[in-house]
């Protein structure tokens, strides 16, 4: 029985007979720790289907195979066809898709996935250079993925997932926490992978919230959020002044939410966020 994809000495195996040096432009480092992505796996499979974005050389895809009815997972590498064909050639339920996740209908897809397996879920070891404009089309989807598990760069999680009033805590933070409970599950190490990064992982779990009445309105509160923290070291008032280009109607907006105009946005939780927008379209 062949070594799991993850062990150090497959990978290099793998690296070895097909040539393979990770591409700095695709953000690749080939994670080389079982435990670690066995835990990933078993954090985010379900019994359906699971969405992987970026399975370099199946590593992640292998465990979640063990785990779910169906995986898809995207790929924009083309050199990784022939070493995916053989990597994950034992798994019949692993379908990979050679195309750019961010200009994929991820909608359809998502849909057609959790109508035919019953259950939708995203597990993936993202790319750090689009572990942002990633999330948010996953965000985008709703409640068809009630579960996203992600291990990216440890700073980014930490914005994610930030109290209000720490130092981390910013528009990502209120944002992603507007639609999910937000928690950090494993620190990973730099050592873990090959080669390796200049920072460490953590994977962190975004699970949604029930619908909160905002959904229809996202990309507006989003953008009021923004233009809140757009200089942190200003007041809201002269953040919001400036978004609205209108000091009078930035005062008002205050008032009727119950904010100090002195206030900052790092001093707001999710709560006066959603009083602060409600006060704004109430102000049109």
């Amino acid at each position: 029985m062949q070594k799991p994809i993850a062990s150090t000495a497959r990978t290099r195996e793998i690296l070895r007979a097909y040539d393979l040096h990770a591409k700095k432009g695709y953000g690749q480092n080939f994670l080389t720790d079982v435990s670690v992505v066995a835990r990933c796996a078993e954090a985010g499979a379900c019994a359906g289907a699971v969405i992987e974005i970026g399975p370099g050389i199946g590593s992640l895809t292998e465990q979640l195979a063990q785990r779910a009815g169906h995986v898809v997972a995207y790929e924009v590498d083309e050199r990784l066809r022939p070493v995916l064909a053989e990597t994950l050639a034992p798994y019949d339920n692993v379908e990979i898709i050679f195309q750019d996740v961010l200009t994929a209908d991820l909608a359809a897809r998502a849909a057609q996935l959790k109508e035919e397996y019953g259950s939708l879920s995203v597990c993936a070891n993202l790319p750090y250079y689009i572990t942002t404009p990633v999330l948010f089309r996953l965000f985008e989807l709703g409640s068809v993925i009630p579960k996203i598990t992600v291990m990216v760069q440890k700073e980014v999680a930490d914005r994610f997932s930030a109290p209000v009033g720490s130092p981390d805590y910013g528009a990502l933070s209120v944002e992603s926490q507007a639609l999910y409970a937000v928690k950090k599950l494993l620190q990973v190490p730099r050592t873990c992978f090959s080669p390796a990064p200049n920072v460490d992982s953590t994977i962190v779990q975004f699970t949604r919230r029930s619908e909160s009445g905002m959904e229809q309105c996202l990309p507006a509160f989003f953008k009021l959020v923004q233009a809140s923290f757009q200089q942190r070291r200003k007041t809201l008032y002269n953040n919001l002044r400036e978004y609205y280009q209108d000091p009078g109607r930035a005062l008002a907006v205050l008032a009727k939410a119950g904010i100090r105009p002195e206030a900052r946005a790092q001093e707001l939780d999710l709560a006066s966020f959603r009083r602060l927008y409600q006060a704004q379209e109430e102000s049109i």
